[in-house]
């Protein structure tokens, strides 16, 4: 029948398997290998005795079947655990769910903090760095989508999975697992601080000193966020969400134009500085260089969401999954860019040096504007943050819940039933939420845990597509996938010790279950 088609599974190892039965069609193999040339079409096998009319049905299904193993080039072993798991539960998305998620999970208030890194840099190192940065990241997301599918027809529909096909299982496991884990889960935590503390915010502008309710604490309105999104994160799957990553995308544009353009209204600040800041040491200048390049490299996110988010595409030989995948990608990476480069020129031009470390052009707003600009502008810039903060949440919790029902369904070989789907939802629901509760300092250590999850972004992809597609030794594309990938592994390297060096020259408020 010729060689079985190695498809993704999330056991440790690869066995051959396809898409269960209700994904099966001969126009629309769903999970078929992706083939480089079609095939020419064989001289039909048919006998003569099968072209007479009682027999045409019956040489009508075998030629339908022909047709099928003519397309995908062999049978394929079918295997319904990709189908229970809530990445690849659901394989109809398409170009417009591409670019849904991807705004989703590319934009957010990290990209607040933007002018901060020019207050550094300067006009011209700013824009110079930001604009190579955007470059690099976008080249490094378009070889991922490459890789999603191989010669023979695996799908990796996970990073860590490509990881450990690339660099082998070990390796590819310890160099990938943790800044996984903390892109996906850290992130939701971060989500829950921002998104709680904004609520605190809208509260306080829309109530003030004129309301006699009791207004809730910190940790409450944590709460009142982690159980909004453990309610929202009970839709099924990542096909489920693209909805509520359209709102998500929708209001991370929303709030991103309406920040910088109320601040470049509203003036500038009086005393609003652009030199760079003085420092005692050449040790604390470079360092203040390198926090800057980490802050510009943190504000492009998702890569480690961007093989989930072309594994719920069909894909066959006509038309591979790449192809949509990443007309979603540029027309999300142009809105991207024009979010991002407005907000970081004109909030820098808005507050110069005077901009918050903390919070960025959103607490710079309320610190600078707050009495002059109408408070319904205020409460809805705030209003659309928290939205943002839990559409967010969806797309980048779906890794770790995927993750859990893992370990469930290789154990039992079954799918995980409803209940046990909502409890581990749950779970991670209040686990994130612990964590921001007793943690409240982890912020502080973003530029430490960021800068070892910057290879994510900026280099495995280059030395994935090194050990997978074997270009030429010393060619164009090798020599430029090999620098590219030692240059983000220096990045990464040097923004980690420069935030370490930070933390040690400058100290961090380390306080246990006191979030303020």
């Amino acid at each position: 029948m010729g060689e079985a088609v190695a498809m993704y599974s999330p056991k440790p190892e690869f066995p051959a398997i396809s898409a269960p039965p209700s994904q099966l069609h001969c126009l629309s193999m769903t999970m078929s290998p992706l083939l480089d040339v079609a095939p020419k079409t064989p001289k039909s096998p048919l006998p003569s005795r099968l072209m007479t009319p009682i027999a045409s049905p019956m040489k009508k299904a075998i030629a339908s079947v022909q047709c099928c193993l003519e397309e995908v080039g062999h049978f394929t072993k079918l295997d319904p655990e990709e189908a229970w798991l809530p990445i690849t539960e659901s394989r109809s998305g398409n170009a417009y769910y591409s670019a849904f998620h991807t705004l989703s999970s590319g934009i957010g208030v990290q990209a607040l903090v933007l002018p901060l890194a020019f207050t550094t840099l300067g006009w011209t190192w700013g824009l110079v760095c930001l604009s190579l940065i955007f470059m690099w990241q976008l080249y490094t997301l378009w070889l991922l989508i490459q890789l999603h599918e191989s010669e023979s027809g695996m799908r990796y529909s996970r990073y860590l999975r490509l990881s450990m096909a690339a660099l082998g299982e070990k390796l590819g496991k310890l160099l990938a697992l943790f800044p996984i884990m903390y892109l996906s889960g850290g992130t939701c935590v971060t989500l829950i601080m921002i998104g709680g503390g904004t609520m605190k915010i809208l509260f306080q502008i829309f109530c003030g000193d004129t309301c006699n309710m009791k207004p809730l604490t910190t940790v409450e309105w944590y709460l009142l966020f982690t159980c909004s999104a453990i309610i929202l994160a009970q839709l099924p799957n990542l096909n489920s969400i693209a909805g509520v990553s359209l709102i998500g995308a929708i209001t991370a544009v929303s709030y991103c134009t309406l920040i910088w353009i109320v601040s470049i209204i509203q003036g500038r600040p009086i005393n609003v500085s652009y030199d760079p800041p003085e420092t005692k040491s050449v040790m604390t200048s470079l360092c203040s260089i390198l926090n800057a390049l980490g802050i510009i490299a943190f504000a492009f996110r998702g890569h480690n969401l961007v093989l989930e988010i072309q594994g719920t595409m069909p894909s066959n030989a006509k038309q591979p999954s790449r192809l949509p995948m990443w007309r979603g990608v540029q027309f999300a990476y142009l809105i991207i860019a024009m979010c991002l480069f407005p907000l970081s020129i004109c909030g820098y031009w808005a507050y110069g040096n005077l901009i918050p470390g903390n919070g960025g052009m959103l607490n710079a707003l309320y610190k600078y504007h707050g009495h002059d600009t109408p408070k319904v502008l205020l409460g809805i810039t705030s209003l659309l943050v928290v939205i943002n903060c839990l559409s967010s949440f969806q797309i980048y919790a779906m890794p770790v819940f995927d993750n859990l029902e893992i370990r469930y369904t290789s154990k039992m070989n079954k799918p995980c039933p409803r209940w046990l789907r909502s409890g581990f939802r749950v779970f991670f629901g209040c686990l994130a939420f612990f964590i921001a509760v007793a943690f409240p300092f982890l912020p502080s250590l973003a530029g430490l845990i960021g800068g070892m999850a910057l290879p994510v972004t900026l280099a495995y992809p280059c030395f994935m597509w090194i050990m997978i597609k074997k270009p030429q030794k010393f060619g164009a594309i090798w020599c430029l996938n090999s620098i590219l990938g030692l240059l983000g592994m220096i990045l990464s390297l040097l923004v980690a010790t420069g935030a370490i060096w930070t933390i040690v020259t400058m100290g961090i408020e380390i306080h246990f279950f006191n979030p303020q």
